[in-house]
């Protein structure tokens, strides 16, 4: 079934140490656009997000917001700069002797001094962290997924609805279509009744201007068209693909043969017919900007 292209969806998971929450939305687009937001110390694995992204949506604008806490991840390294500890310890007993005292220099005093030690955070490994981000990821994509499918079900009820609207319009045109030949003739063959004052009417002349207002007005080809677009459109409502871009081109071509026959088509009662048409394939054409 399609599925919209708006949607929102959720996930929050402690993974190795950290508190990890993934949230994507998305609005109408044209094409993919992704936008990652996430704390600058992890912008090494926005790549991988996005490839995640990418592997679960193919158009609109999609923002991805993610929150860590690592504080329980943080593992603290404390070393020792044996060289200048040697050093501080010799200026201490070197001190010792200036004044002439016996030195007794312990670590506690050492450890004092600036830089004697230092305290770092372990190097964390990239390739998990990238992982556990995109793992949380990728399950905030099935919520939002999920939520788009219910969206796309609605959106392909109502377009499914309009669709038997155009297939009724076109079933009208095509019985009205042969009613206005016949009016036509009859009309004209009044005219020149009513112009030469006579009842001697040549009757191949009226079957050729009939014949030549038929062939003008004929529009068996735009109706066979529309027919066909309605069941490729009811096909692509049960894809599992996305199909908005094709969609929307097929009622392109739906819109024009719509145009076409309300300009060939001089009969009230046909016009009246297409102005609904056409008021369908708007409605359809603003729902179908949302199929992905």
């Amino acid at each position: 079934m399609i599925k919209s292209m708006t949607g929102y969806g959720r996930a929050r998971e402690m993974r190795n140490k950290r508190d990890i929450t993934v949230e994507v939305r998305s609005v109408n687009n044209r094409y993919l656009d992704c936008t990652v937001k996430m704390p600058r110390m992890y912008s090494f694995a926005e790549d991988a997000v996005k490839q995640c992204v990418q592997k679960a949506i193919s158009r609109g604008k999609v923002d991805v917001f993610i929150t860590v806490d690592a504080s329980a991840a943080d593992v603290a390294k404390v070393t020792v700069n044996r060289e200048l500890a040697a050093q501080y310890a010799a200026a201490l007993a070197e001190l010792s002797e200036v004044c002439g005292t016996e030195s007794k220099v312990t670590p506690e005093q050492l450890s004092r001094f600036p830089d004697v030690l230092t305290v770092t955070k372990e190097d964390e490994d990239l390739e998990t962290v990238s992982a556990d981000l995109c793992a949380v990821a990728e399950q905030a994509l099935e919520a939002y997924n999920a939520m788009r499918a219910v969206e796309g079900r609605k959106l392909a009820e109502d377009i499914g609805n309009r669709l038997t609207y155009i297939e009724n319009y076109t079933s009208q045109v095509e019985q009205r279509s042969p009613e206005t030949v016949t009016e036509y003739r009859a009309k004209l063959t009044a005219r020149m009744e009513e112009v030469l004052q006579c009842t001697t009417i040549d009757p191949q002349r009226i079957l050729q201007e009939a014949a030549i207002y038929a062939d003008k007005v004929a529009v068996d080809e735009e109706t066979v068209r529309l027919r066909s677009h309605v069941a490729q459109l009811r096909t692509m409502l049960e894809s599992n693909e996305p199909m908005g871009r094709k969609m929307d081109f097929l009622i392109q071509e739906v819109n024009r043969e719509s145009n076409t026959i309300g300009s060939k088509c001089c009969d009230v009662a046909i016009a009246q017919v297409v102005v609904g048409l056409k008021a369908e394939v708007e409605k359809m054409r603003e729902q179908v900007q949302n199929v992905e």
